[in-house]
């Protein structure tokens, strides 16, 4: 089924691994020599390719969306081996982690066109920086008096969102 969604539903294949065939690929390419995907024993491992998207499928569904059950229904294997693909697969990736975790250099091609993104896309101010952390809530006594709704977050509280903004020197610029 991964390999009939990568050539005739490339769509498909985004929503279920919330990544493009061509990130898969260069994911795989890195994990794949990992030790942790060698067996001395009798009974083989799924190929690192089939772990790496039952691993993808779970990361990339949240909570309730998706269960152990689901994932071994759709790659038709056991609920042990969800577990195991996804262990093997987070130890690769996090011995990777600095190949796949790194932030550009301020004057790089790449610095340039996320600027250009967050200005056309995001706030204008934002265009001299490069991460952002969100999801810290500042809980409220009682509901504001304009708009209240609209403070009412997903743990039934009213609260104020906080976000960081860091420029390409990691100096906090805004907290908003």
């Amino acid at each position: 089924m991964l390999v009939h969604h990568e050539e005739h539903h490339p769509h498909l294949f985004r929503q279920k691994l919330r990544v493009n065939l061509e990130i898969f690929d260069d994911i795989l390419d890195h994990i794949s020599d990992h030790p942790i995907f060698q067996n001395q024993s009798n009974n083989p491992q799924l190929p690192i390719s089939i772990q790496l998207a039952i691993f993808l499928n779970r990361a990339g569904h949240y909570s309730n969306a998706i269960t152990l059950e689901d994932v071994a229904q759709w790659a038709g294997v056991s609920v042990g081996s969800v577990v195991n693909c996804t262990n093997r697969v987070m130890v690769a990736v996090l011995d990777a982690h600095d190949q796949f975790i790194c932030f550009p250099a301020g004057d790089s091609e790449d610095s340039d066109l996320a600027r250009k993104f967050a200005e056309s896309r995001t706030c204008p101010e934002w265009r001299g920086g490069f991460l952002a952390i969100d999801g810290s809530t500042m809980d409220l006594f009682t509901k504001p008096g304009y708009y209240g709704e609209t403070f009412y977050d997903r743990k039934s509280k009213y609260s104020l969102g906080c976000q960081v903004f860091f420029s390409f020197h990691l100096h906090v610029q805004k907290l908003i």
